[in-house]
């Protein structure tokens, strides 16, 4: 039996028809913030987040009030989960070592890993506003030493949202705005007459905002395409349907697009995991979100063996990969094309999302492919550095290089490496490497 689709989201034509409406609006909108700066943005905010305030950036004031809204509770929640971000990024930073080694006697080279020098840092709002999304973004490029980092949020029921600021604030931010959607991430990469832009913009966000940074990449940096968020469950007999069905749903609520996609080798979990969705949509508050992407951008595949199962699974290149079978080491090991996995039932994406310490901004629409997800690594660049110390390595290493850029018509070239050969080598080119 080969690999059976028992479940389809709607055909990738319709798919690619939404990609192009998304992309127009995007490519109309960050062109007027180009042209009218923050009159553009004022616009914007106030048809989109009817919002308009004297400034979008807070002060340190607005900031104090904001974090007095947040309960104790909360706040003690928010700590913990900075707490273990803050402890892997820490880690993920020190396996990142600079160095410097003597690869031929008086020829050194070496590298050095220096911050971004200012990030942009986006966190989604709207339905759901995405506290954790601020510890991922501004907690991870404080601990790599960014030395400016700006955040922004849209408002929620017209104001900031208390928890988001207070969660950017601890985390590092320099700069807080509350902007939406487009208009944040074109105002951080393009800048207005008050805010400078940045050279890196970083987050997740719907499809519009995963879009804007597509656009907006090259004139700065970006993590990653971090659109619409993807869950997909690798499951076998030794779960049940209430387990896979919960798993599935509680990522497809993200929003009316959020793909979300089961491979098994089991017939009956598939059968019985569809059953189990149903009933679940029928008590889950957030069914509206959550029923409009199982319908549109649901999957089931059933396989014949694991192996297929991993060839699915490879294909896809999911965002979030929740494994849970009899062997989930063997896809730990297998696995090549995903933004994280997630190992054993006891394992939930929900987790990672909000409090375990790995981060959440990880690569959609088979962007694991290329790249993994945001980490602390994102915000370095790893420069690298060179120093010739001795005549003899100047003129032996010289006379290489002077015959190879001859080699490809480089005439230029070869004469900065030729006037090294002559200055330094003197009559006799050391280590038997002379120049034509």
């Amino acid at each position: 039996m080969a690999i059976q689709h028992l479940k389809k989201s709607k055909p990738e034509a319709e798919k690619k028809e939404d990609d192009a409406r998304v992309r127009h609006v995007v490519e109309t909108t960050l062109a007027d913030i180009e042209a009218r700066g923050e009159a553009a943005v004022r616009d914007l905010s106030k048809t989109y987040d009817d919002y308009a305030p004297d400034s979008f950036r807070l002060t340190q004031s607005q900031i104090e009030a904001a974090i007095q809204k947040v309960s104790a509770r909360d706040m003690e929640d928010i700590r913990f989960a900075q707490t273990q971000i803050r402890r892997f990024a820490e880690a993920q930073r020190a396996s990142m070592t600079d160095i410097e080694v003597e690869t031929l006697p008086g020829v050194i080279l070496g590298h050095k890993n220096i911050p971004v020098q200012s990030v942009g840092c986006y966190v989604p709002g709207g339905k759901f506003p995405m506290v954790a999304s601020a510890h991922m973004s501004v907690l991870t490029a404080s601990v790599a030493g960014v030395p400016r980092i700006i955040a922004a949020a849209p408002p929620v029921n017209g104001e900031p949202h208390p928890a988001i600021v207070a969660a950017m604030h601890m985390g590092g931010a320099h700069e807080i705005y509350v902007m939406g959607g487009i208009q944040a991430v074109g105002t951080m990469a393009i800048g207005t007459e008050t805010i400078d832009p940045v050279h890196m913009l970083v987050g997740p966000g719907n499809a519009f905002v995963a879009e804007a940074k597509r656009q907006l990449y090259g004139r700065v940096g970006i993590d990653l395409f971090a659109g619409p968020t993807e869950t997909q469950v690798i499951a076998d007999d030794t779960v049940d349907a209430e387990l896979v069905a919960t798993d599935l749903l509680g990522q497809a609520e993200h929003g009316y697009n959020s793909p979300a996609m089961l491979i098994t080798n089991s017939r009956r979990l598939a059968d019985d995991t569809l059953v189990e969705i149903e009933r679940l949509l029928q008590i889950l508050p957030t069914a509206e979100t959550a029923s409009a992407s199982w319908r549109d951008y649901g999957d089931i595949f059933v396989c014949d063996s694991h192996d297929e199962m991993l060839q699915v699974a490879n294909d896809s290149a999911y965002e979030h990969v929740q494994v849970m079978t009899d062997r989930d080491d063997w896809y730990l090991e297998n696995m090549q094309s995903y933004g994280a996995l997630f190992l054993g039932p006891r394992t939930n994406v929900a987790n990672g999302d909000k409090v375990i310490g790995t981060n959440h901004t990880l690569p959609t629409k088979k962007a694991g492919r290329y790249t993994g997800g945001l980490w602390v690594g994102k915000f370095l660049k790893t420069h690298s550095y060179q120093k010739i110390l001795t005549d003899e390595a100047a003129a032996m290493v010289g006379a290489y290089g002077s015959r190879l850029c001859m080699l490809e018509g480089f005439v230029g070239h070869a004469e900065q490496c030729n006037i090294r050969v002559r200055r330094y080598g003197g009559k006799n080119v050391p280590y038997g490497a002379a120049a034509d």
